[in-house]
């Protein structure tokens, strides 16, 4: 069984749990979403249907939550291996904490996701190796056109990922914007 680290509002540890019985009855835990992009454009993956929850949803390209002892960013590291192939050797350097929140969903009486969601960034254009336990599709997509797509139609995309993804386009729009040099009026 996989434990995971519980916590409390401030992320300070109290705990641990079994995973199936933090998301059986809501336990605060620790999570974290990785949001891996390259040249404008963001990897977005469609959550495998055999998934516990969210199944056939689109989401970042990476999900889960660190084991009890490990850095959240290393745990990052080795879920991106073990989900989408990437080469930690060349995401290392180029993953960066941009924010945390805290959220709840309820998606029955006996399944609950509600987590201290830590949301990274990965700057990353390599080869994708699709975990076909994990994911059933990937696809990049530009920033505006995904900006569009929450719009249109956000019953096709997990809760967290609602929540996160403007954020995150935020923060990398910003970011882009800066690096190509200041805005012509």
């Amino acid at each position: 069984m996989e434990k995971i680290i519980l916590v409390d509002v401030f992320d300070r540890q109290v705990g641990t749990a079994e995973k199936i019985e933090a998301h059986q009855s809501p336990k605060l835990h620790r999570a974290f979403s990785a949001f891996v992009y390259h040249e404008g454009r963001m990897l977005i993956q469609k959550r495998s249907a055999r998934k516990y929850h969210s199944g056939g949803l689109w989401a970042n390209a990476c999900c889960s939550h660190p084991r009890i002892g490990e850095r959240t960013e290393e745990a990052v590291l080795r879920r991106m291996e073990e989900e989408i192939g990437a080469d930690r050797a060349n995401t290392a350097a180029v993953t960066k904490e941009l924010f945390s929140f805290v959220y709840m969903n309820k998606f029955h009486d006996a399944l609950y996701e509600y987590e201290y969601d830590h949301v990274f960034a990965v700057d990353y254009g390599g080869a994708v190796t699709v975990n076909e336990e994990e994911i059933e599709a990937v696809r990049w997509v530009e920033f505006e056109e995904l900006a569009r797509l929450l719009c249109a139609t956000p019953t096709t995309f997990a809760s967290w990922f609602l929540i996160a993804a403007p954020r995150v386009l935020g923060v990398l729009g910003r970011d882009l914007a800066a690096m190509d040099g200041p805005q012509r009026a």
